[in-house]
């Protein structure tokens, strides 16, 4: 069998690893582990120490996947560092970040080199080599994670300064970080191996860098020629990962070359010019739209096979031994993190409470910090996998501690606005807010189907004999006290029909103070829907529902006629499962009447795909399509 083919069957069976970490990795959220992490651990598992499914040899032959994965993170850094987001809290991040990146550097070194005799694998090493392993890991230590600080700040829908400052200065530090990596590594490899760091050196290094700029301006043109070119976005994508993956080659020629020609290796940076050519193309072209939705498109399959093949390159054996230390230097990340907040909160002028703990936000750490300890193994194979493992296994400490933090700190500061928990007691009841003919006209449907219905109302002039049969209460505004005041924390439902920033306000108090389980808006002006989207609303637009509606009955009459009630005496109903001794049933032991269709399960938010197998839990929303008569009586099955 030729090297290709082996390399082919490699490559093959590490996609399928990959595919089966991607899909395994999800399950990490059930247990609030983030993906990345998930990855890792499926990487470990398969790897030469358990599984052996990715040999320990294979690491060479797989190379190329890590400098792709590496180019492509570069591009998502600097792609993240937008100038125009950041002039809002710009004196905050100034600081903020020079103090960060300084302070966690020079302490983070420092403490290394003194503690080295204490680390395993430094112990026997020289002077020199402690210095540059110091700088490698201080470096490391400065590298943040844009990603899980987005998906925090999602999750808690969180606004506020401490927020725009967090975001601004993650980014960017994961944009400078790359750069004082260039610098280390450089060093690093020249105290390595013994050079002498005169004035040559010194020019060496300036020339290396000013090279990788000039590069790093041409790869800008050649991003941006892709993007402008028609083509298909999956060509496109193709064309951008193998132009990053073209930087590593051409550092390997350059790097060969100047060996043999001049007798000294001239060493280009690829992440820099990875860098360098994505923040061009970001802040001055109109290509950066389209980049940033490939980048967004592109990274989840790109961080699957490049944290897989990190955690398959983890030595158990050295993780086994390191535990105890890696605490320990996660505890030191933490301390300088806090040194550098304190100091660049009062040199920005910011609050004392930001001051205390603003260093929360910055615990996380995720694909610049692996990339970049991916960079130090591959250049150090003396001592570079003992390294990786080591650091590694501080970031996905890291990784594990810091989101809850960063969570906590928005919530402390108030600028965290997560769903509220609801009180729901199984009683079908809802208030519409708005009095007019809809409300009226749903409310008394509603009440058909059993329904206790509250219409609230800011109106004076009310003629209460108009509405003898509804629940009609006059509200002085659309304040907190006012929903308390109508027992919202305890109803399954509330429907908004007023103008589109009271509906929001309602929505917003509601979702924050009593996680209300549905929330139904009737829009008024298409501008707002995404606002009403980001907290979960069911949005009713007018302007096109009735297309959609007259669309559905043309293609799916018989669906639609059920869904609307059209058809005599049949009808939908979502029924929760509050019974007790529902829990645990499979459906197809249900017994229900021979009318009744079960159309879908619904599980913490997630539709599942159902069969007869599906075994209910409590608070599962089973939807149900029959005759009136068959729902009431399985919806009194399904209560407590």
């Amino acid at each position: 069998m030729t090297d290709l083919q082996n390399i082919l069957i490699l490559i093959g069976g590490f996609l399928t690893v990959a595919i089966a970490s991607n899909r395994i990795a999800k399950f990490f959220y059930l247990i609030k582990l983030p993906f990345i992490t998930g990855t890792l651990i499926m990487g470990i598992i398969a790897g030469p120490f358990i599984l052996k499914l990715i040999p320990a040899q294979s690491k060479d032959e797989l190379h190329f996947i890590n400098e792709i994965a590496l180019a492509f993170i570069a591009f998502a850094a600097s792609g993240g560092l937008y100038l125009k987001e950041l002039r809002g809290r710009a004196r905050s991040i100034k600081w903020m970040t020079f103090s960060q990146l300084t302070i966690t550097f020079a302490l983070t070194s420092i403490t290394i080199f003194y503690i080295a005799d204490y680390i395993p694998f430094m112990q026997a090493l020289n002077i020199p080599t402690k210095i540059a392993i110091a700088l490698l890991v201080g470096t490391i230590f400065v590298a943040r994670s844009p990603a899980s600080a987005i998906a925090v700040i999602n999750e808690v829908r969180a606004r506020g300064p401490l927020t725009q400052t967090t975001l601004g200065v993650t980014v960017l530090i994961d944009f400078l970080v790359i750069v004082l990596f260039s610098l280390t590594i450089s060093i690093s490899i020249a105290l390595v191996h013994n050079q002498s760091m005169d004035w040559v050196f010194v020019l060496m290094i300036l020339g290396e860098l000013l090279a990788s700029f000039a590069i790093g301006f041409a790869l800008f043109w050649v991003l941006r020629l892709i993007l402008k070119l028609r083509m298909h976005k999956y060509v496109k994508t193709t064309l951008i990962l193998s132009s990053g993956y073209s930087i590593y080659v051409l550092n390997d020629l350059i790097r060969v070359y100047s060996e043999q020609n001049f007798g000294k290796e001239f060493i280009i940076e690829p992440l820099l010019i990875c860098i360098v050519g994505s923040f061009i193309l970001t802040n001055y072209s109109r290509y950066r739209n389209e980049f940033m939705r490939i980048i967004h498109d592109t990274a989840n399959p790109v961080y699957t096979v490049f944290f897989t093949l990190v955690g398959a390159s983890i030595s158990l054996d050295i993780l086994a031994d390191v535990w105890p230390l890696a605490l320990a230097l996660f505890v030191l990340r933490v301390i300088t993190l806090a040194i550098g907040s304190v100091i660049g909160g009062k040199l920005a002028g910011d609050p004392p409470l930001f001051n205390r703990i603003g260093w929360m936000p910055y615990v996380t750490q995720a694909g610049v910090g692996l990339g970049l300890t991916t960079v130090v193994a591959q250049n150090f194979p003396d001592w570079g996998n003992s390294f990786a493992t080591l650091v590694i296994a501080v970031i996905v400490i890291s990784q594990i501690v810091g989101p809850p933090l960063f969570k906590w700190c928005l919530l402390i500061v108030k600028e965290g606005h997560p769903r509220g928990s609801g009180t729901f007691e199984g009683v079908k009841d809802v208030i519409i807010f708005g009095l007019e003919s809809q409300s009226t006209a749903l409310a008394r449907q509603l009440q058909e189907h059993g329904w206790i219905v509250k219409i609230a109302t800011r109106m004076k002039d009310v003629n209460m004999e108009d509405y003898k049969d509804l629940d009609i209460r006059q509200i002085k505004d659309l304040s907190l006290e006012t929903l308390e005041e109508l027992d919202a924390g305890r109803v399954e439902a509330i429907v908004t029909m007023l103008q589109d920033d009271e509906n929001l306000a309602i929505c917003e108090m509601a979702y924050e103070n009593f996680g209300t389980k549905d929330l139904i808006v009737r829009l008024n002006h298409r501008l707002n829907m995404e606002k009403f989207h980001n907290l979960g609303c069911l949005i009713v637009d007018p302007h096109t529902a009735m297309v959609s509606l007259m669309d559905h009955l043309v293609r799916s009459p018989q669906a639609a006629s059920l869904l609307l009630g059209m058809e005599k005496d049949q009808d939908t109903m979502d029924m929760e499962v509050l019974n007790p001794n529902l829990h645990g049933i499979p459906l197809r032991d249900l017994r229900l009447p021979s009318d009744i269709i079960i159309l879908s399960v619904k599980r913490h938010d997630q539709m599942i795909i159902s069969h007869g197998y599906t075994r209910l839990r409590l608070g599962d929303i089973v939807t149900m399509v029959g005759s009136v008569e068959s729902l009431d009586n399985v919806s009194l099955r399904f209560e407590k």
